[in-house]
């Protein structure tokens, strides 16, 4: 868990999502929108996010709807065009996560030299996408072939929306994944972007592996912050961060990040770390 201390140089720290709106092939994705045009509207949620003191970036494909399993090699190219085009402006810690495709995410932090990365890595899934079957094994050991010895990487073990076909309690999967995984972090989450994630879940989890990072993953927001502090050791946050706390406007589109928000909450969580002292 220190590894956090040492990229974030924080107590507590809250990592941004930058989400990218929809890419060439996704079926949201408008022709007569350049990748330029996507290029400019990242940076501009990028500069927000840093403005308003976030302690780290996760740039994730949100609006890539419906995710795919195994991703689509327009995809993550433009992904790591994106990002390589506003990488000179990211000036803290940042992420990336592929949706749903854990090898594309490695593959991507390795073309972008990300510090870190999210994702679905390990365990069964069934959702709308059909069932999400992950095998870690051949993945550490890509990492190992790619050289990412210093990426970090944060698992999904109550992935947003799917259902675990793991019979084991949630306790057991947290030990289990770090244990065989080596999992630098464990991303507890709600059932949906934005929604509140239960604190119950999150001091389960941090209580079965107490020496790992447990990362709140949503509905973080003023109000709730401090309770899920209680128990986790870092926070992303997307939904609340957005132009009047909404994933998606009226017409489907990404909605646009609120530096003034992001301000609100931070200065929170200022609070919280000064409490802690």
């Amino acid at each position: 868990m220190n590894w956090a201390k040492e990229l974030f140089k924080v107590e507590k720290p809250i990592i941004g999502m930058l989400h990218l709106g929809a890419l060439p092939g996704d079926p949201r994705y408008k022709y007569e929108n350049s990748l330029d045009e996507l290029v400019k509207l990242a940076r501009k949620d990028l500069l927000a996010l840093i403005e308003g003191g976030v302690d780290g970036v996760l740039i994730s494909n949100e609006f890539s709807f419906p995710y795919q399993r195994k991703m689509d090699f327009i995809t993550v190219a433009a992904m790591a065009r994106i990002i390589g085009e506003i990488k000179s402006d990211i000036s803290i810690p940042f992420g990336v996560d592929a949706i749903s495709d854990g090898a594309a995410t490695l593959e991507l932090a390795c073309a972008v030299d990300a510090d870190f990365c999210r994702g679905t890595f390990s365990g069964v899934y069934v959702g709308d996408g059909g069932l999400y079957d992950n095998d870690f094994s051949k993945l550490l050991r890509r990492k190992t072939e790619l050289h990412l010895d210093k990426l970090k990487m944060l698992y999904f073990i109550n992935p947003e929306s799917d259902r675990n076909l793991d019979t084991r309690s949630l306790s057991e999967i947290a030990k289990s994944t770090v244990f065989k995984a080596g999992a630098d972090g464990l991303c507890v989450s709600a059932n949906a972007a934005g929604e509140d994630v239960d604190d119950n879940l999150l001091k389960l989890v941090k209580d079965s592996v107490p020496e790992t990072l447990v990362l709140a993953n949503t509905g973080c927001k003023p109000s709730t912050i401090k309770e899920k502090f209680k128990f986790a050791d870092a926070a992303v946050v997307g939904t609340y961060f957005k132009e009047d706390g909404k994933l998606q406007d009226e017409n489907g589109k990404n909605v646009r990040i609120d530096s003034n928000r992001v301000k609100k909450l931070m200065d929170v969580v200022y609070q919280i770390r000064k409490d802690l002292e």
